[in-house]
């Protein structure tokens, strides 16, 4: 295990531990989160913990022309019970992302210094929320750290049935318009997979960020 020091730099990639911890402590500073993501590790740690930073191998993505759009899904999209905005409203769906229950996580990860920092990034431009409504609710949403060509993903969460997947591919298919490189998923999940997301080697990742 390597711990930080005050000093803006991480440890290669390929020193991280099997499950994909390479480092621990440092700070939130908006400089070391973007030097972070543009390096391929992600902060990831619960409230009583030190700062835990993280590239685990393989590496979940999504390229955004790939986004698997179900045919129930093509249906909600059609039907437009769904709008979407950006940037709207990001402290609101920060705390919302807070507060989903997540399988096998005993709490939530986006700890209030985590909060602080992602809005300090929004601040800057650097971190965007995708906002998805229902008539006048906000029923749905994701945020994540937008490198220029690659967008980390973060967190997501939704309130009725379809929104966070409404958010998710409107995000893919924005993307896939610009040309981006991919969607950092992180970690695999089935419901990422499903949407069309894949696993790939960690020195691949890098190589595309």
């Amino acid at each position: 295990m390597i711990f930080l020091s005050e000093e803006l730099i991480f440890p290669d990639v390929s020193k991280a531990n099997h499950e994909g911890m390479l480092a621990v402590g440092g700070d939130l500073s908006p400089e070391r989160l973007l030097l972070a993501y543009k390096s391929g590790i992600f902060p990831w740690f619960n409230e009583d913990s030190l700062i835990l930073w993280w590239s685990p191998d393989p590496r979940m993505v999504l390229f955004p022309h790939k986004i698997n759009i179900s045919k129930s899904m093509r249906k909600v999209i059609k039907d437009r019970q769904f709008t979407l905005t950006k940037n709207v409203d990001f402290k609101t769906v920060l705390e919302y992302c807070s507060m989903v229950d997540r399988k096998d996580q005993d709490g939530t990860w986006i700890t209030e210094k985590m909060k602080e920092a992602y809005l300090k990034l929004h601040e800057k431009g650097i971190a965007h929320s995708y906002e998805v409504w229902e008539k006048d609710t906000l029923v749905g949403g994701l945020y994540g750290i937008d490198l220029g060509h690659v967008f980390c993903g973060e967190s997501m969460f939704s309130l009725v049935s379809n929104a966070s997947k409404f958010a998710f591919i409107s995000l893919a298919k924005e993307l896939a318009i610009k040309n981006y490189t991919l969607i950092d998923c992180q970690v695999y999940t089935e419901h990422l997979e499903s949407l069309g997301a894949e696993e790939i080697a960690r020195e691949d990742f890098v190589k595309l960020l």
